[in-house]
């Protein structure tokens, strides 16, 4: 008889599109004849909680859970994004109704994070605590009820876990306490984006050896056919979504993810947390990503892919371009004179790319040359008007507190976002962390956030005073209230933020084209 593993993504995460990982591994695994099922936990917990039976008191509350299944079957519904306040309403309320479902239990949860009070991520010792205790966890009675049934009628002798946000680590280790407690000679193995930052962190020593028989650190479909038993020869596969309830993702439609890459091509900029980890640029070949989307759209007929990649790269979108696979979809990429000329924009948008983000971080040269980005505000402006008139949404990341940054920098982002203003659909404003083993490390002044051995950033002294109070300070009382920036904002979908900003932007152009 075949082993076979269960692989389970736990809450908490954005609940709309199916997990990435353990997607990848499963069509990894069966197409090299190894047995799997898949669990996405993350979704069927946030319907759990959403289920329970509450006793709100205020007005809100009682709205938001009297119509919490109504409103997560209007974010099944296209009809919903064509109107923004009704979104908004939906959104928040939906959220409002989760968070009340944990009231009075020491939990902080929304439809995008997790937390717990007194007990932090950061911490092994936390975790431990978490796994400990997992019946003080509010997901306890929800692994209780659903996973003997699921082990019994998968008959698997190992348990993956895929854990890639810190919002997710506390759930999780009460998933692993539980399964160790219930199931002791079931194999337990736990990998995932967050593992592989913890396990690439300058000073790792593994405080988990008791809880897990395997810790898989990067890309987990080799190691794990080797913990069970498979020698043979091994061949890329694309992901397989089957198992999952495609239906109930908070999306209007199938939103399929989707790497055709690892790494970043550039892999060059200063402080960034994938060069800090020393992770290696990967990708497949044109034609492999071309076959494998192919693959997907007949399978699963989704509405949307997400690409994955840290930039997809030129040589893909043209490809795309040459042989458009009838999808529409979005991604990140990085500034390109590509980008620049309009009857390439004009052809991406024909090719199904809906919106891109990217990662212009800075309005000021002097900030962007000090961290290697390797472009220049001349061609970002260039890139945004083409991508604007082609029809392409854009997603802006400016990132704000950098050590080259002062005050004299930020207005000067703060004046090249009004200037721009037309031309980008979405923003996403984040301030500066430092990467724990990042080699710019040496030239600051460092000390810890906290006494946390699992921490990924330090923080540090500004070497011009910009430290993160006056940061924040300047976002609320200049940046944010610019009348051309506040607009841009009001846009971003709440929680979901850039995975149902494709949608907004897709229904904004619907409705321009029908007024032309």
């Amino acid at each position: 008889m075949k082993n076979r593993i269960l692989l389970i993504f736990p809450p908490l995460a954005k609940a709309c599109e199916p997990p990435a990982g353990i997607t990848r591994i499963a069509g990894f695994l069966r197409g090299n004849d190894q047995e799997c099922t898949l669990w996405d936990a993350n979704i069927e917990a946030q319907e759990y909680l959403l289920g329970l039976e509450q006793h709100p008191q205020d007005t809100w509350s009682k709205r938001a859970w009297k119509n919490s299944q109504k409103n997560l079957s209007a974010l099944r519904d296209p009809a919903l994004y064509t109107n923004q306040d009704r979104y908004q309403r939906a959104v928040r309320d939906c959220n409002r109704a989760l968070s009340q479902s944990c009231q009075d239990s020491g939990v902080s949860i929304s439809l995008a994070d997790y937390q717990r009070e007194n007990l932090s991520p950061h911490r092994s010792a936390d975790l431990l605590s978490a796994a400990s205790h997992y019946k003080q966890s509010v997901f306890y009675p929800f692994y209780k009820s659903r996973l003997p049934g699921l082990l019994a009628e998968t008959d698997a002798q190992f348990i993956g876990i895929s854990l890639n946000y810190l919002s997710q680590a506390l759930p999780a280790f009460a998933l692993t306490g539980y399964l160790k407690k219930e199931y002791p000679n079931h194999t337990l193995i736990i990998g995932g984006g967050l593992i592989t930052s913890w396990l690439r962190s300058p000073g790792w020593n593994n405080p988990f050896g008791e809880l897990f028989d395997h810790i898989i650190e990067g890309a987990g479909e080799a190691p794990l056919l080797k913990i069970m038993g498979h020698h043979s020869q091994v061949s890329h596969q694309a992901p397989d979504f089957n198992d999952l309830p495609l239906d109930n993702y908070l999306a209007p439609g199938l939103i399929i993810p989707y790497s055709a890459s690892s790494g970043c091509y550039w892999n060059r900029c200063s402080f960034c947390p994938e060069k800090a980890e020393g992770g290696r640029y990967r990708k497949l070949s044109s034609a492999r990503v071309l076959q494998d989307l192919q693959y997907l759209k007949k399978t699963f007929q989704p509405r949307l892919i997400h690409m994955l990649d840290n930039a997809v790269a030129p040589s893909l979108m043209q490809e795309m371009i040459q042989n458009p696979i009838g999808l529409d979809w979005y991604g990140f990429a990085r500034v390109s004179p590509e980008l620049a000329e309009p009857v390439f924009c004009e052809q991406l948008r024909k090719s199904g790319c809906l919106m891109l983000k990217l990662g212009i971080e800075s309005g000021s040269q002097k900030v962007l040359d000090a961290m290697d980005k390797g472009i220049n505000l001349n061609l970002v402006e260039k890139c945004l008007a083409a991508l604007k008139a082609a029809g392409i949404a854009t997603y802006v990341y400016l990132l704000f507190g950098t050590p080259a940054e002062t005050l004299a920098e930020a207005e000067q982002t703060r004046d090249f976002t009004v200037r721009n203003a037309d031309a980008i659909g979405f923003l996403n404003l984040a301030v500066f962390n430092l990467p724990r083993n990042s080699n710019e490390t040496e030239e600051l002044q460092t000390h810890d956030f906290s006494h946390a051995n699992l921490g990924l950033y330090s923080d540090f002294i500004h070497p011009g005073g910009w430290n993160r109070k006056e940061v924040r300070t300047f976002l609320a009382n200049d940046f944010k209230t610019q009348p051309e920036i506040k607009a841009i904002l009001q846009r971003d979908p709440p929680f979901f933020t850039s995975n149902h900003a494709a949608f907004m932007a897709e229904q904004r152009e619907s409705t321009k084209e029908q007024q032309l």
